[in-house]
């Protein structure tokens, strides 16, 4: 079974992270000084950064997209669904509202908004893989177009994008089969 994982945490959902990250060390900070008194803030705060460190990390870990063979399964901290192969008409790689580069997948019925599944949103690609972060967005970008074609999933990419793609990450555009 190939899995994939995907996704992109919507702001809104973002910002409550770093906020319950913000009241974890606040929280820590605050008992630590109850229990031991003043002197120890400095011991409260680094506390209090490992355990919101801690918690930011397990709660954007845990929110992403995973494809499978099966089904698209979108989980959160507190809920995981599944989405049926079925219900994808279509994807698609374009342009989103902060003109960031948006691969996301067209749904029918459902109750996602826009009756969407955004999969992956990386800034414009302007030249040649330059560190780890741009050689992990070539990796998921490969092995998306890879699930969707096994899935049998027209892609539409617009042409600067495939351009730049090719050009600058050597992925070739997408072929019919």
């Amino acid at each position: 079974m190939t899995t994939v994982h995907a996704g992109v945490v919507p702001l809104r959902r973002a910002i409550g992270y770093a906020a319950l990250g913000l009241l974890t060390i606040g929280a820590i900070c605050a008992a630590t000084v109850w229990a031991f008194g003043i002197p120890r803030v400095f011991t409260g705060l680094a506390l209090g950064a490992i355990a919101g460190i801690a918690a930011l990390t397990a709660l954007f870990t845990r929110d992403s997209v995973i494809l499978t063979d099966q089904a698209i399964y979108r989980r959160t901290p507190w809920a995981r669904t599944s989405i049926d192969w079925g219900r994808v008409v279509a994807g698609r790689f374009a342009l989103d509202e902060q003109a960031r580069w948006s691969l996301a997948l067209d749904l029918s019925g459902g109750d996602e908004r826009h009756g969407e599944l955004v999969l992956l949103c990386i800034p414009p690609v302007a030249g040649p893989v330059a560190g780890a972060y741009d050689l992990r967005k070539r990796e998921q970008v490969n092995e998306i177009r890879e699930m969707l074609r096994r899935k049998r999933v027209p892609v539409t990419v617009l042409p600067e994008i495939a351009g730049a793609l090719q050009q600058h990450w050597q992925i070739a555009p997408p072929t019919a089969r």
